[in-house]
């Protein structure tokens, strides 16, 4: 898996003014915002500025102590989300509302508190509901829950590092000639025949699939090019280099953007490192149960995962939706 410093590498050509301001200028008349120019020279710095300070967070996460990488990773994850957002938008933020989370969870803990079991509720204003508006175009959002458990079976890294809670839960997307194949047993795990399936993914995507039947593959064609950020099933494991489909299809988040997943996972870590002091040193000390390796990997994988799928947002997929 590339390090901190390799993924910020590929930002450097952004920690320029002059660099940076055509980029924005170019973002704003893609966005057919007016005076374009004038905005970009006035937001060239504070878009260098959240860059720098999310490159500082994170390298600061990679060598910090596992007790406070929570928090650090969180702030540098939300520097680079409002870097996100001042291509798209360039008076953000526009109000306080949105510089709030956006996401809420239970301050105090119950006895026997099970992390996995642990729940986020989306809210209706905060940086949340605004990155799922303006970058993933996923409206009424607001008192959504999701658990811990669900969010993180939809992370296909995890299931590389042999971690028992995503194992199984993707299959991988292998490249062929003109688009790429599954083995057929997908069929008998999201329990369709050929045809329901191309309809599931063409509706589920909003991409045209055309799917032919092999004996033991089935062979995808389609009309896009895979993204690392859509609210698509299809997500990119990071550590193998490939694309792999969920199969979760029952669940909550089956088509929640990885970025978003991340978020909240981050979110409701750095809350329990901020507040539940007593349960987050308990668990480094003792390692009662599977908690405590599910979260190390968890942010071994956020650190390196979110800027290299933020980049290609940035680099890409922002001027191609």
């Amino acid at each position: 898996m590339p390090e901190n410093n390799d993924n910020f590498d590929k930002y450097t050509p952004f920690f320029s003014a002059s660099s940076s301001q055509l980029f924005l200028q170019k973002c704003y008349t893609h966005e057919k915002i007016e005076d374009a120019e004038i905005k970009s020279y006035e937001n060239c710095y504070p878009f260098i500025y959240h860059l720098e300070h999310a490159k500082t967070y994170y390298n600061q996460a990679a060598i910090a102590p596992l007790s406070i990488q929570p928090i650090l990773s969180f702030y540098g994850f939300t520097q680079l989300l409002k870097a996100c957002l001042l291509t798209i938008d360039p008076n953000y933020p526009e109000s306080t509302s949105l510089l709030a989370h956006g996401v809420t969870t239970r301050k105090r803990k119950k006895q026997q508190y099970d992390f996995l079991k642990d729940e986020v509720k989306t809210q209706k204003n905060g940086l949340f509901t605004c990155i799922a508006e303006k970058i993933f175009n996923l409206k009424h959002m607001e008192g959504e829950k999701f658990s811990m458990g669900t969010l993180l079976k939809e992370i296909p890294d995890m299931q590389s590092l042999a971690w028992n809670i995503s194992r199984k839960n993707f299959i991988p997307l292998l490249p062929s000639s003109d688009g790429f194949q599954l083995p057929s047993t997908i069929l008998d795990s999201y329990q369709m025949t050929s045809s329901r399936f191309q309809e599931f993914l063409t509706s589920k995507i909003n991409h045209i699939y055309h799917l032919t039947e092999t004996p033991g593959k089935l062979l995808i064609q389609t009309d896009k090019v895979l993204v690392y950020n859509a609210p698509s099933p299809i997500r990119y494991n990071l550590i193998e280099e490939q694309f792999m489909l969920s199969l979760n299809k029952s669940s909550s988040a089956f088509l929640l953007p990885e970025l978003l997943i991340h978020y909240l996972i981050s979110y409701n870590l750095s809350i329990i490192a901020r507040y539940e002091t007593e349960w987050w040193a308990e668990l480094m000390k003792t390692m009662p149960n599977d908690d405590y390796p599910c979260i190390v990997q968890f942010l071994k994988i956020s650190q390196s995962k979110v800027p290299f799928l933020i980049f290609e947002w940035i680099r890409s997929e922002r001027f191609n939706p």
